[in-house]
């Protein structure tokens, strides 16, 4: 994308394209669910798929071929106690975007101009960030500052407080305005604002370093001390979706491309520190959102075919290593979330799913949650819990959906004991 927003519509990268569709308002815990719900038909055309995306999908590409090395767990048979919706809020701020979870708080953001805090781990709202700008695309929380991008190709900073009651004050805007006259004196060609949406956001704090990717196919990356713009990845040839951040300071970028791009940095190499170490495909399947577990062992990409691809980080080499892919959704997957050995995933085919991973590296399905009456655009998945309960093993996941509505859902590991039961009573059984 080469031309401001400005330039295009309204809302270019998450406009409804083609013919209008419309959600109904999804039952919420303040209002009686509506009997006559519209669910979306068992597959989407190309054309409706292509609705839901940040960019239009390629129809050249061929199909992904069905290969997949962990075990379909579609049809299998879910105990439907493993879990639960415990809230489902409604609020008048159009389609939900973008979610963020740390410490005690959730960050939500919506086609308004309002970012919402809502505060574990009763789940009340707390707080509201407000700009003049309207869409939140995506949004990062790093320590004790909140990174928000709008549709207007800037980024807002904020610092939280803790003065008894939780408060936000705003500390920058990204590019600042000084930035654009700095680089008109010094005779620079190019701007330091994206010229396409913003896709996505990663902070490393020990770098002091913030990363935007965009639809118009580079990452930027930003010093967050003065908020500089200090380089210019071109990293690819296709809008960029999704980037994901490792403590060591690896950085995975995914693309309408149908790839996974691994980047690393080196100090010593003068302008452009970020250099390309390998790329990844994914079966000629756009990668729509990444996810990489806390310790960086696993890296999850999901495609708009509704495959999981995923790769494991070998121990001795280090490099990683094509895992399989985790199957179950029928349209394409649009955003992930890991935390601990969980995975959880949110589709266009309006539902999650919730995966763990063993000590093996096989990935068994325990939840499918359904309640959504759009498309799920974001998620977050945290160990902590949203209401006084036992102390069960499980996570609790957040989805923000393009129906409007926020859900938050506790998940149980039952698996763990069926196995242990299972186990226990064969060493019975071979002892009698």
């Amino acid at each position: 994308m080469g031309s401001n927003l400005e330039d295009g519509p309204a809302n270019p990268s998450f406009a409804m394209r083609g013919s209008s569709i419309k959600f109904p308002r999804s039952a919420s815990t303040k209002e009686p669910p509506l009997s006559d719900a519209v669910y979306l038909p068992p597959r989407l055309s190309a054309t409706t798929a292509a609705a839901f995306s940040l960019h239009h999908l390629h129809q050249s590409q061929p199909p992904t071929p069905r290969l997949c090395f962990t075990p379909d767990t579609s049809k299998l048979e879910l105990d439907p106690t493993s879990y639960r919706c415990v809230s489902s809020v409604l609020k008048k701020d159009g389609q939900i975007l973008c979610v963020a979870a740390a410490n005690g708080l959730v960050y939500t953001g919506s086609q308004g101009n309002t970012v919402r805090v809502w505060k574990l781990p009763e789940f009340t709202e707390c707080g509201q960030l407000k700009t003049k700008a309207c869409m939140v695309v995506a949004l990062q929380v790093s320590n004790d500052r909140v990174y928000a991008a709008y549709a207007d190709c800037k980024i807002r900073v904020w610092r939280r407080t803790w003065e008894g009651v939780v408060k936000h004050v705003r500390v920058a805007t990204v590019p600042t305005a000084g930035s654009f006259v700095r680089s008109y004196i010094a005779g620079k060609d190019k701007t330091m604002k994206h010229l396409g949406p913003i896709s996505s956001l990663a902070v490393n704090t020990s770098d002091d370093i913030l990363y935007s990717a965009s639809l118009d196919k580079t990452v930027k990356v930003w010093r967050i001390s003065d908020f500089k713009c200090i380089e210019t990845i071109q990293a690819h040839l296709e809008p960029i979706n999704a980037i994901a951040l490792a403590d060591d300071g690896v950085l995975y970028t995914a693309s309408d491309d149908a790839t996974v791009r691994v980047w690393r940095r080196n100090f010593c190499s003068g302008a452009r520190p970020h250099s390309l170490t390998v790329t990844l495909p994914t079966k000629f399947s756009p990668v729509k959102t990444l996810a990489l577990t806390s310790d960086g062992g696993v890296l999850y990409g999901g495609c708009t075919d509704g495959y999981i691809h995923y790769w494991m980080k070998g121990w001795f080499s280090g490099q990683l290593q094509y895992g399989g892919a985790l199957q179950g959704h029928t349209h394409a997957v649009m955003c992930l979330a890991s935390v601990t050995n969980y995975v959880a995933s949110g589709s266009a085919d309006s539902t999650s799913r919730v995966w763990v991973r063993e000590l093996d590296g096989l990935h068994t399905c325990i939840a499918v949650l359904q309640g959504h009456r759009g498309p799920i655009r974001c998620i977050a998945a945290f160990t902590g819990r949203v209401s006084d309960e036992s102390a069960e093993e499980g996570c609790t996941i957040c989805t923000g959906s393009l129906d409007g509505v926020l859900k938050v859902w506790r998940v149980r590991n039952t698996t763990s004991q069926t196995r242990e039961s299972s186990q226990n009573s064969r060493e019975y059984f071979e002892l009698s």
